[in-house]
């Protein structure tokens, strides 16, 4: 008796799917293993940070602690609150911080605009200031603009030379505007503006748009990514910031939450349990940024330097 072999239809014009996996190869186990390795020694920091915010300072200074803490200390968590108005520091540290953020974004923004889209005398020099701006340290800047903030004129009792009264220290103009913009940013923008194509700005002034317009409305809306890297390095430098906010500033009521945290470093020795909590609540805000943004930021340093 014969057989009769069913085959299924083929559908014509689709054809089965192939697998894109690429060969598994030595090198690439080497890497795969090389940055599970650099991923581990970048979390330890933090899951020692939180593990040791949950233990007792006696457990803390046992030389027989292990790891994981024997008993769960989630009051530290409350009473580092308690030790100092930290309610009042993170109030201004992130106003600082928004307020250097929207600065930057705005202002680099239109600088790197008319760095790339605008052709003037003198442009290309611009740029190069700019990058040499770069190179210098950031820590060789802060007495002269210190100096600047104190004696600047008609402000906190100055004259007009900026003599005679405490200038802008001890005030939110000390802790916003200087290093409210910075170079790389201006330089970031520059780079997303140069990869535009020149057809966008050409049918934006075809129907009639002015420069700004063309800016705001047609340019600036398709770099994301480089809107994103700035406001994410912004907030997180200003946030973190410790030193001119310890300069400029006097008073608790314009504390900030990094020199808030040195309350417990006292005379005998840091209170850790206390210390671990206050840094782990003050770095919760920024991984959540930047796990909310983490797409643009890398895509907007993988495209930095194209140009």
């Amino acid at each position: 008796m014969a057989t009769t072999e069913l085959h299924a239809p083929r559908v014509a014009g689709k054809s089965r799917p192939q697998r894109n996996d690429k060969p598994v190869t030595p090198g690439r186990i080497a890497l795969y293993a090389t940055l599970t390795v650099v991923s581990l020694l970048m979390v330890v920091p933090f899951v020692w940070m939180v593990l040791t915010s949950l233990k007792t300072p006696v457990e803390i200074a046992s030389q027989d602690a292990g790891l994981l803490p024997e008993h769960w200390e989630f009051g530290n968590y409350v009473d580092a609150l308690k030790a100092a108005p930290f309610a009042t520091y993170a109030r201004n540290s992130f106003i600082i911080a928004t307020s250097h953020t929207v600065i930057n974004v705005v202002v680099a923004s239109m600088a790197g605009y008319a760095l790339a889209r605008i052709k003037f005398r003198g442009s290309e020099v611009i740029f190069y200031l700019f990058i040499a701006a770069l190179m210098i340290p950031t820590y060789t800047k802060v007495l002269p603009e210190f100096l600047i903030v104190r004696f600047m004129p008609l402000a906190g009792g100055n004259d007009i030379f900026g003599q005679g009264g405490s200038g802008w220290l001890d005030s939110w103009w000390a802790l916003i505007i200087p290093g409210a913009v910075t170079p790389f940013a201006v330089f970031l923008f520059r780079q997303f503006y140069l990869d535009l194509p020149v057809e966008l700005e050409e049918a934006a002034r075809l129907d009639g748009l002015g420069e700004f317009r063309i800016y705001a409305r047609i340019m600036t809306p398709q770099v994301k990514p480089a809107l994103t890297t700035v406001a994410l390095l912004t907030f997180e430098s200003s946030w973190n910031n410790f030193l001119w906010p310890l300069l400029v500033t006097r008073t608790d009521s314009l504390r900030v939450i990094q020199v808030g945290l040195s309350v417990f470093k006292t005379e005998n020795g840091p209170q850790w349990h206390f210390l671990m909590a206050g840094t782990t609540l003050a770095t919760l805000p920024m991984v959540i940024l930047f796990l909310i943004g983490q797409r643009y930021f890398v895509q907007g340093f993988a495209t930095a330097g194209l140009k």
